[in-house]
């Protein structure tokens, strides 16, 4: 890859290949496919990993219903017409129009970093867990953002079965069998469902756990959790979690977790060895090094073109975005800040169709356009065959939602290939019985040989 700009290659940025960045150059690389070819236009795709993660799904690939690999999407094969760069972007000089990227290569070779020109660039990082500074919580606390967390989850909670089963220690055994969430969006409540689902099943082949041994505690500071999905269907969601033997404590914070003992704001105290903090995101650090004008979240000022206010050749959207919603209310007082679109997939995957076509439309000359969408609803599941749904102002529970939930993610995930592994393994889950493998030694897989040639368990002696 050029890293100098050519007066005659109009050269589009796009930093991040999430929701917004994939789907963005996906409608870029279609409206623009003459001049790719022609070699008028490069669209550079900036991401530190290869493949985008479709994030609704990662708690059934937690739960064993998905197989990791149908969760991402290969950037490199839905972008041919793309360059896609396989790094991270640590500064933006927009002056300058030079994007600052660390790659791979480049920590090998020691050269540090490479500076890329561009014409236009889109800003579409993504957002990072959101952590507070409770005691203990960077030492022991378990994300759920990336599809390695999710499988790293789900042979952790089946580890803990094994630990469970295999100790004559009361305190060991009941800190196994508890599971701490912290967080009641749609992260966190649906991440405990389908563990707690696969796990209810998973100790029907372990001759001394019963499923009433297991605590599954869910913590939210608020007083209600899926806020999305409304208070009643909120509420129904509290109460089919607690039908289940899953402790819901709302309006309750997490004190403190060190020495794997989770204090709660009520005086509570649960030894545990299983710790997920879900409590909300924050925009991607890369936006505070880019100069560019950020709202009082962190997130980029947005005018409703999606372009960053008052900065040319710079656009942005989805959760690094503070976008105005066009179809909301206008604002009580004139001194009060607009409505902005809620940063979650349902926009994230509007707003890049239209921002695809304005980038497009800044490239060849012609006018661009407003994003303005109706927030439609939103879906929850709660564990096989249960969930929550309010779309269109319909209230759903139960299958219908659950169904719901399933049929409008098999629409939404990318690619055709993708849509039929999906549903294709959807299918041979309800023919056959679950999966209850742990596979915790992926993650250090050198582990067995590093014994070997030790002085492990298998050394031998000449």
């Amino acid at each position: 890859m050029k890293t100098e700009s050519s007066k005659d290659v109009a050269r589009i940025l796009v930093v991040g290949g999430g929701y917004v960045g994939m789907y963005t150059a996906l409608r870029l690389q279609r409206k623009l496919k003459q001049e790719l070819r022609e070699g008028t236009v490069e669209i550079v795709v900036v991401d530190p990993e290869p493949y985008m993660t479709y994030q609704p799904f990662l708690p059934e690939a937690a739960a064993g219903s998905i197989s990791p690999r149908h969760v991402v999407v290969p950037l490199r094969r839905v972008l041919p017409l793309c360059q896609v760069v396989i790094g991270e972007v640590t500064a933006v000089d927009h002056d300058a129009r030079t994007a600052t990227i660390t790659t791979l290569a480049a920590e090998e070779t020691g050269t540090g970093h490479i500076d890329v020109a561009y014409d236009e660039m889109i800003l579409a990082p993504g957002s990072v867990s959101r952590t507070l500074p409770v005691p203990g919580l960077a030492e022991v606390g378990i994300g759920f953002k990336t599809v390695e967390e999710a499988i790293g989850l789900r042979n952790h909670v089946l580890e803990q079965l094994d630990i469970a089963s295999s100790t004559r220690d009361p305190a060991v055994r009941d800190a196994a069998l508890t599971f701490v969430f912290v967080g009641g969006g749609y992260a966190g409540v649906e991440a405990l469902a389908e563990l707690e689902d696969m796990a209810r099943y998973a100790v029907r082949y372990y001759h001394n756990i019963k499923s009433e041994d297991m605590k599954w505690i869910l913590v939210e500071a608020t007083g209600k959790i899926l806020p999305e999905v409304g208070p009643d269907m909120g509420r129904y969601a509290v109460r089919e979690l607690r039908s289940r033997n899953i402790d819901v404590r709302l309006d309750t914070r997490l004190e403190s977790c060190e020495k794997r003992v989770a204090v709660l704001s009520d005086g509570s105290r649960f030894p545990n060895r299983t710790l997920v903090w879900t409590a909300g995101v924050k925009p991607h650090p890369i936006l505070a090094a880019t100069g560019l004008p950020l709202n009082a979240r962190g997130r980029l000022k947005c005018t409703a073109a999606l372009q960053v206010d008052g900065v040319e050749h710079a656009w942005s959207a989805g959760d690094a975005a503070a976008v105005p919603d066009l179809t909301a209310a206008p604002p009580a007082k004139p001194d009060e800040p607009p409505t902005e679109c809620a940063p979650n997939a349902q926009h994230a995957v509007r707003q890049a169709r239209v921002l695809a076509d304005n980038v497009a439309a800044a490239v060849r000359g012609g006018p661009i356009q407003n994003y303005e969408h109706k927030y439609a609803g939103s879906v929850a599941s709660l564990g096989l065959h249960k969930g929550v749904a309010h779309v269109y102002g319909r209230k759903l529970k139960g299958y219908p939602a659950w169904f719901m939930h399933r049929a409008y993610h098999l629409s939404r995930v990318p690619t055709f290939n993708r849509k039929a592994r999906v549903l294709a393994e959807w299918t041979l889950a309800g023919l056959f019985k679950r999966e209850i493998v742990s596979l915790g030694s992926l993650e250090n897989p050198r582990a067995e040989f590093e014994l070997a040639a030790g002085t492990g368990r298998h050394n031998e002696t000449s």
